[in-house]
């Protein structure tokens, strides 16, 4: 039995006809719903909804709206496992490792619900004679999300809880490919007394995304996606001047000393590079070798490892990885490990013919592991987004600093070592923006913001934490000066 996933424009579920597309099970390979994509006509409705909603909504006290996101929080605790399911069901992903992006997601929600301290402005006493100045944040109103298959509720909730909680209006354009959990979250949303028009769902393709890109009423747009798509959200958005952060894609580095422990390297690296089955621009997709020595002591610890992951359906509590989201994505991970080969790479672990039992038509591939990848192959340069893991080697630390920051990416990156001084050198010459040290994805927690440098991330301002109160608010300083009596005119230039 399939189910329609539509849309949620101020307030209520809005079908609509027109194109739909196919919503899969990942792990069976079947059809199970299919998506409306919503055309110029629902695009306009869904903004014209938040721009309705802004002038009330912005005058909403901070402490009132706060209140809401303590109940909107305290909902999606509630129902922390059914959203997880749902991410389990269409993108594929492992429950437990659902839940865990689910909670990261309400980690944002909480750190928000702080929003009347957040929003505290600056006041200076006395700038010059009996004058005062101070500053205030305040809404900019439409604001845009367009969100990625891999993190369908953790991502959206790094983004409309904190644009509401400033004061503005909100539409979601989540992935076509899971798009359940965006209606459930705009559901729960509305319970928790978020009013009508304040938080929209439109669904929809790239016509979907090119449409708010150019609407004159939206003031700002989050992405996050691939690096040839947030350039060109970042180029297009910009152009008719909209403030735009988009975060693109990652080759994420765990640089390998001699003197770590290897053991506690290799678990940190499986985990890294084959949870969520690489699907995360988080991952660790290259390890960086620090010596010969290194490179074949921790294959020899990593490749029994990869030998014991339980690859299956990700509903099962056994499942350490689950499928790939689509089956044109299988293709292209597939792909990629063709090319390796091709490329001279050592294939060490081959996933391409791995078929769990009962779900042979699911999008599986298998761990994958190359050895002795070269920074000239395209495994290495390019993003795979899948289970497929490189090992290059280097001589020295000085060697491996220079393979990170000469790589186009500057998402995240690890060093494993027991020496403070290599980690201090790392951490502070690294061209990445989120370092981890002995830590393999260094995701920022909910009140540190999140973003990376070079071309993973277009734009000025991380998001959440506190640069994202900053991306969703513009700054306004105010200087004044109460008259006692009537002084006549000043013409010079005030002095302070």
């Amino acid at each position: 039995m399939t189910y329609k996933v539509a849309h949620f424009i101020n307030g209520k579920t809005i079908e609509s006809k027109g194109k739909t597309l196919d919503i899969y099970n990942p792990a069976t390979g079947s059809v199970i719903g299919e998506v409306a994509l919503a055309d110029q006509t629902m695009i306009d409705k869904a903004v014209a909804a938040a721009k309705a909603a802004f002038p009330a909504w912005s005058a909403t006290t901070p402490l009132k709206r706060a209140r809401i996101l303590f109940k909107f929080k305290a909902l999606l605790e509630k129902n922390l496992d059914e959203l997880a399911k749902l991410v389990t069901q269409e993108h594929g992903k492992t429950f437990v490792d659902a839940q865990g992006s689910v909670q990261r997601g309400i980690d944002v929600v909480e750190f928000v619900c702080g929003i009347p301290n957040l929003l505290k402005g600056n006041f200076s006493e006395d700038v010059a004679t009996e004058m005062d100045s101070y500053s205030v944040r305040q809404p900019l109103g439409v604001c845009v999300g367009i969100t990625p298959f891999n993190f369908p509720v953790m991502i959206p909730l790094w983004m409309f809880p904190m644009a509401i909680a400033c004061g503005n209006t909100f539409v979601l354009k989540p992935s076509e490919k899971d798009p359940s959990c965006s209606i459930r979250l705009a559901e729960l949303a509305k319970e928790a007394g978020v009013p009508d028009g304040v938080l929209n769902v439109v669904q929809g393709d790239k016509d979907a995304v090119n449409a708010l890109l150019v609407h004159p009423d939206v003031k700002a747009v989050s992405f996050v996606g691939s690096t040839p798509i947030a350039e060109y959200v970042f180029k297009t958005a910009t152009s008719y001047g909209k403030r735009v952060q988009a975060f693109g894609g990652a080759k994420n580095h765990g640089v390998v000393m001699p003197d770590a422990d290897l053991d506690q390297a290799a678990d940190a690296i499986v985990g890294a590079a084959y949870g969520s089955a690489g699907e995360r621009c988080m991952a660790i997709s290259v390890v960086v070798a620090v010596g010969d020595k290194v490179a074949d002591e921790l294959i020899a610890k990593i490749k029994p490892r990869m030998e014991k992951l339980k690859i299956g359906e990700g509903s099962k509590k056994e499942t350490d990885m689950g499928p790939l989201v689509t089956d044109a994505h299988w293709d292209r991970v597939k792909s990629y490990i063709d090319l390796g080969e091709k490329e001279g790479a050592e294939l060490v672990v081959d996933g391409r013919n791995f078929k769990p039992k009962g779900f042979e038509k699911g999008f599986f591939i298998g761990a994958t592991l190359f050895d002795k990848v070269k920074p000239e192959m395209r495994v290495y340069k390019e993003e795979i987004f899948g289970p497929v893991l490189s090992i290059v080697r280097v001589p020295d630390l000085k060697s491996a600093l220079k393979l990170v920051n000469e790589h186009e990416f500057g998402n995240g990156t690890a060093i494993f070592t027991r020496d403070g001084n290599a980690a201090r050198t790392f951490a502070n010459q690294v061209q990445v923006g989120m370092v981890g040290i002995n830590i393999p994805i260094p995701v920022p927690v909910a009140y540190h913001s999140f973003g990376g440098w070079k071309r993973s991330m277009f734009g000025d301002i991380h998001m959440h934490g506190t640069e994202g109160v900053q991306f969703y608010t513009k700054l306004k300083t105010i200087t004044q000066k109460w008259f006692k009596n009537k002084d006549g005119a000043d013409f010079s230039m005030p002095l302070h």
